[in-house]
């Protein structure tokens, strides 16, 4: 599966996550980016697909999802949003709740690491954002932004400057979360044994 914005995503990631380098240089690790299939992050063949994904690279695989969940649908389009945003654009992702009073949804970004031994879990991290879908508004660069108005605001995610969105968004509080473990690892050499916070 190809990433749609895959260069916006890492600007993003840069813009919300100042301290990325800390996977390199605290664990030494050499960086490798791939394209792969992710719908794996949401069903129990994860941690095969990742530990293969980290056998194939012959060290640490990081990997995203990202899933748009309306509450009127049981959780649809959720994993599959890619594929509906193609056919349906914005506007036909509002139409989809036309038919509903309950407008609210929730986005949901997942990080799935490997470290590359596999008898480590895979952890994953995990940050979601509640809103509502609403007709779109604001610029068409970002996939579903313009039809995701979160809780608490008037504006879509569209709408909002950047580095207001960066400090609300599911990625951002996804991110945080791979933040706090990396931070949470001990660099090489030293004695005590790093513990994460990440599920396994």
């Amino acid at each position: 599966m190809r990433f749609p914005h895959r260069s916006v995503k890492r600007q993003l990631a840069r813009a919300i996550h100042s301290s990325q380098y800390i996977l390199t240089h605290n664990l030494q690790y050499d960086m490798h980016t791939s394209t792969s299939a992710l719908t794996y992050l949401c069903g129990t063949e994860k941690e095969h697909f990742m530990q293969s994904q980290a056998a194939q690279v012959q060290g640490p695989v990081l990997v995203e999802d990202t899933c748009l969940c309306f509450n009127a649908l049981g959780g649809l389009p959720g994993p599959y949003i890619k594929w509906f945003l193609e056919k349906l654009k914005p506007e036909g992702l509002h139409q989809l709740l036309a038919g509903f009073e309950d407008k609210s949804a929730y986005a949901l970004c997942t990080f799935a690491l490997s470290t590359g031994d596999p008898s480590q879990p895979v952890r994953l991290f995990r940050g979601r954002t509640s809103g509502r879908i609403v007709v779109p508004r604001g610029c068409r660069d970002f996939g579903w932004d313009p039809c995701f108005q979160p809780d608490g605001y008037e504006q879509t995610y569209a709408e909002m400057p950047k580095a207001e969105k960066n400090t609300i968004s599911h990625r951002f509080r996804a991110l945080l979360e791979l933040q706090k473990y990396f931070g949470s690892l001990t660099p090489p050499g030293d004695s005590d044994d790093g513990q994460g916070s990440g599920e396994g």
